[in-house]
């Protein structure tokens, strides 16, 4: 009898015990392709050697020294080599455990800011429906996902919600991508509005939605809409890239892809690829000299900030990302895994939506393509998607409540960076060999 507290209190699951590359292999010898990185995180795949190397080194040199006292030198070296590879105006880089810490620390952020600034009035945040930017109460509290919120909605703190740019199902027949895009950018201003301009602090957006939505990206204009409506009323603009970036989209940044700046990033997943836990957030030298040169302490942290294991890990991460060129590298891989999706499943009847960047992709699964219906939630594909693919030798991320946190279920897939265009392909035939075990037949 196992005495670890799992997901999920009926599933039995299968033991890992080794990786290869792109594969994971559990204790029977069974190998599994990680199509989706585990959640977009491998992205190195799992027996990289210099990443491996750099974290015994770390350790047989310095575990662990506490920030309130030390810095060290691999987070040093880290935030440089992040600040000088990201865009805009992003200097400082604070490094955590993980996506929702990363988030947590951006809220906490943006307030600290505004009461340094003497706008103490500036509490609210805003975010999307439909979003997710983690689990603690205060990322929850922010994601717009239906599902994870609902059992701790009493205790989740008061944030706002606008419409997401979710062009597939929610932009009108007669109106253009950039006519759409504008729309649902401008419901972020009334939403101001109605709060009350000076008591906005922040805008929360993922570039790319990941696990709610499932790889869906903004169309042509809505961030630029976004950032000019934020520049208008003293709104800081944070960008939860937790999923979708470190190249995971074909860009180091993933909004780069849309041409703006961000005043604050939160970034994990792929920071670390797994071999390590870490996530960081990164600000504007305007926010961290506000807090510098106001109280000159941020108030909030966690014990294993900046931990030298952690940041040894990543920093030979992000040096095997740049130095392999492999943000180029999804780009291709992406453009591949995309066409070979296409071909696939394009003129499938349940297949309503093939989407996504680099390699992130997401496929929305209907009842009905015309209409767009999903199918009846009470049929729970998303988890028989999940085990006939297990069963095929393909770990993928199917997820359910895309629509409205209850109906609605598509997949999202990940894969390292390092996948062949061979491996991809097995991808696809092993997804699609699971999709034909699972949906309703196309006859």
């Amino acid at each position: 009898m196992s005495h670890v507290f799992p997901r999920h209190c009926h599933a039995t699951l299968p033991t890992a015990v080794a990786g290869d590359g792109c594969y994971l292999i559990d204790k029977d010898g069974k190998r599994y392709f990680d199509g989706s990185g585990g959640a977009a995180v491998s992205c190195l795949g799992h027996s990289n050697q210099n990443v491996i190397n750099a974290i015994k080194e770390q350790a047989g040199k310095l575990a662990f020294a506490h920030t309130g006292f030390f810095t060290s030198e691999p987070a040093e070296e880290l935030a440089e080599l992040l600040i000088a590879n990201a865009p805009g105006d992003l200097d400082r880089v604070y490094f955590v455990s993980g996506g929702s810490e990363a988030v947590e620390s951006a809220i906490k952020l943006a307030r600290q800011y505004f009461v340094e600034k003497g706008e103490t009035q500036r509490r609210h945040l805003i975010a999307r429906r439909q979003s997710y930017h983690g689990n603690t109460l205060g990322a929850l509290s922010a994601g717009g996902n239906a599902l994870r919120r609902e059992k701790f909605a009493p205790i989740l703190v008061e944030m706002s919600h606008v419409a997401p740019c979710y062009e597939y199902t929610e932009r009108d027949t007669a109106e253009s991508l950039e006519d759409y895009g504008q729309r649902v950018a401008n419901d972020l201003e009334a939403e101001i509005l109605r709060l009350g301009a000076d008591t906005v602090m922040a805008f929360i957006a993922e570039p790319v939605v990941g696990a709610t939505l499932g790889a869906v990206t903004s169309v042509p204009g809505y961030f630029k809409r976004v950032r000019e409506i934020c520049d208008e009323h003293g709104i800081l603009l944070i960008l939860d890239e937790v999923m979708c970036g470190m190249g995971r989209t074909g860009y180091l940044f993933a909004h780069e892809a849309d041409g703006i700046k961000a005043d604050i990033v939160c970034i994990a997943k792929g920071l670390g690829a797994g071999y390590q836990p870490i996530g960081a957030m990164l600000c504007t030298d305007h926010i961290y000299n506000t807090i510098k040169d106001g109280s000159g302490f941020f108030q909030h942290g966690h014990t294993y900030l900046g931990h030298p294991i952690a940041t040894a890990a990543s920093l030979a991460v992000v040096k095997e990302i740049l130095n392999n060129d492999l943000v180029n590298q999804v780009k291709q891989r992406g453009a591949f895994l995309e066409s070979a999706l296409q071909a696939k499943f394009a003129d499938h009847p349940h297949i309503g939506d093939i989407r996504g960047r680099g390699l992130f992709r997401g496929i929305e699964i209907v009842e009905d393509r015309d209409t767009k219906t999903p199918f009846n939630p009470s049929l729970g594909l998303a988890a028989k998607l999940k085990k006939a693919a297990l069963a095929e030798g393909l770990i993928c991320y199917p997820g359910s409540g895309t629509r409205d946190g209850k109906h609605g279920d598509h997949i999202l897939l990940a894969p390292p960076f390092i996948a062949s265009e061979a491996q991809l392909s097995e991808l696809v035939n092993m997804l699609a060999r699971a999709i034909d075990k699972t949906l309703p037949s196309k006859d």
